[in-house]
């Protein structure tokens, strides 16, 4: 029988993560960081299941050449740290959850050999010694929570030497005892500093050299993590949003900069963008941008909270918009600037009713 190879990337830290942080958005982020494994898959691989924090390949009857898994490994690490440098420069939420994701590991676990299989439905399960080394093998006396661990019996079928080295890679041997069997390994630490990680579009930072069109303010009682959640969070959106009929998002995924959704208001579908400005100090500021509604043709509508004590917040609203036709200028003065600013107070003491009820 062909050997077959079984890799198992497993996010460190998660568990001290989900306990000691914001259940909705520490689940938001490990789910987009485990779709973000997913896609780095360049070999094939097989997913064989998703264990919690940890994703279980496999390649059936074929292990890769040392340069094509070591190649493996880095794309997955270079996508994972990728995406936590992503999270740190568009982070707009200030819980717990948000701002201790870029602190997020990962270590993999490459292993070999004979693989069964259990056959449920459409579900095809592998199982076996193998599978069951290769899960032991993550609890291992390794002292960080950052590494890729290749076994012996990999190594020495990929040819690799056990001390391999490289730019990225200085492999070093380990070993520990399951069951009174010490199984041998190599291991290397990973640096994220030495991987070339993927670019992405800064986040829109936008400033204005005028007042802002509209501007009012109203005090919440209610912290202001609860607040910007209430904001920012879109399926809550219908609860004090008038008029709003539907909002489509990606569920998965924590608001940031850049993020999208879309608003329908009676027959009428608004696409917004997450922007932000220039905060002051202890504040947060979350906007929207969109070039949907008429008159305008440009319209930016800013939150900005500030603390006031524990229990009880500031809320700014600032909306600036942009007109560049004088026909469409005169509308914005004869009747949308009102209407804009009387919506948008509406929609803001409805918030304040829906949050402190």
């Amino acid at each position: 029988m062909s050997k077959s190879l079984l890799f198992i990337p497993d996010i460190s830290g998660f568990t001290h993560f989900v306990q000691t942080t914001e259940a909705e958005h520490s689940q938001h982020v490990i789910s987009e960081l485990l779709e973000i494994l997913i896609s780095a898959n360049t070999q094939d691989l097989k997913l064989a299941e998703i264990e919690g924090d940890a994703l279980f390949f496999y390649k059936e009857d074929n292990v890769p050449s040392q340069e094509k898994l070591l190649a493996q490994i880095e794309s997955m690490y270079t996508a994972f740290y990728s995406h936590l440098k992503l999270l740190e420069k568009h982070r707009i939420c200030p819980c717990n959850a948000c701002a201790t994701a870029p602190q997020l590991q990962l270590k993999i676990v490459a292993h070999m050999g004979d693989l069964q299989f259990l056959q449920v439905r459409d579900n095809r399960k592998p199982f076996g010694e193998a599978v069951i080394q290769a899960h032991r093998l993550l609890k291992n006396s390794v002292k960080t929570d950052n590494y890729a661990l290749i076994s012996k019996e990999l190594t020495e079928h990929i040819m690799m030497p056990p001390e391999y080295e490289s730019k990225l890679f200085q492999f070093q041997v380990g070993n520990d005892t399951y069951d009174e069997k010490t199984i041998h390994y190599s291991f290397a630490e990973i640096d994220p500093s030495r991987l070339k990680l993927k670019s992405f579009e800064e986040g829109n930072k936008v400033s204005f050299n005028c007042a802002p069109n509209v501007s009012f303010e109203r005090t919440f009682k209610t912290d202001v993590s609860s607040l910007l959640e209430m904001i920012t969070n879109y399926k809550y959106r219908h609860l004090w949003a008038e008029g709003v009929y539907k909002i489509e998002w990606n569920e998965n995924e924590v608001t940031r900069l850049g993020t999208e959704h879309v608003c329908t208001i009676g027959s009428k579908q608004l696409n917004f963008t997450v922007v932000t400005k220039e905060a002051a100090p202890n504040e947060w500021v979350y906007g929207e941008l969109t070039t949907s509604p008429p008159p305008v043709d440009e319209l930016y509508q800013f939150f900005i909270l500030k603390p006031i004590s524990e229990k009880e917040t500031q809320l700014k609203v600032e909306m600036y918009w942009k007109a560049k036709s004088p026909i469409k200028k005169l509308m914005l003065a004869l009747v949308a600037k009102k209407a804009l600013r009387n919506g948008t107070e509406k929609a803001i003491d409805k918030l304040k009713e829906v949050v402190e009820s």
